[in-house]
């Protein structure tokens, strides 16, 4: 039987720009207590930029947790009380340097609710204009546009490691 945990207490532990840590310590029914390390993050977007050809927008760029340069679709960080269609459109812009026509939510997940509570909200972008990037200050990427069945092929072949971009391609597959 599935039973809720009751916080006991919690502990913040480290306050970031970008995460916090907590440490609650739980009652957990018919067991006794325990101890649960919460990462804190306030949530992001990714975006599925799909051209009218069917070329999809990727970044490459550098991720120092995995120590290695990856494949992503354009996504950030949401801001404070932002709304995630609003940081969608912003973080395309800034990345790519495209502006959508439409934008429709087409996913949400928590990445890893075992020990976050990060959620990401996958958009998938049409009607694209290009226009000039304006990456923020200390962002390092390249875009590229990518016909959509080689960046499907990518995913299968391990080439795309990262999580919310495959959901995004492998849900977006049987959009188009």
């Amino acid at each position: 039987m599935v039973v809720e945990e009751k916080t006991i207490s919690s502990d913040r532990v480290y306050t970031g720009r970008v995460i916090s840590l907590k440490v609650d310590t739980v009652e957990i029914p018919q067991q006794g207590y325990g101890k649960r390390e919460i990462v804190e993050h306030g949530g992001a977007v990714g975006v599925v930029a799909l051209t009218d050809d069917n070329k999809v927008v990727l970044v490459k760029q550098f991720r120092k947790p995995i120590e290695k340069i990856i494949w992503e679709i354009p996504a950030g960080k949401l801001e404070i009380g932002e709304n995630p269609k609003d940081c969608a459109t912003r973080e395309l812009k800034e990345e790519t340097g495209y502006s959508a026509e439409n934008m429709k939510l087409i996913h949400k997940f928590y990445t890893s609710a075992g020990f976050s509570n990060q959620k990401i909200y996958i958009y998938l972008a049409t009607g694209l204009t290009p226009g000039e990037r304006k990456l923020e200050n200390g962002e390092n990427l390249d875009s590229y546009v990518i016909d959509f069945n080689e960046a499907y092929d990518m995913i299968l072949k391990n080439e795309i490691e990262d999580a919310k971009t495959s959901i995004g391609l492998l849900l977006t597959k049987d959009l188009i």
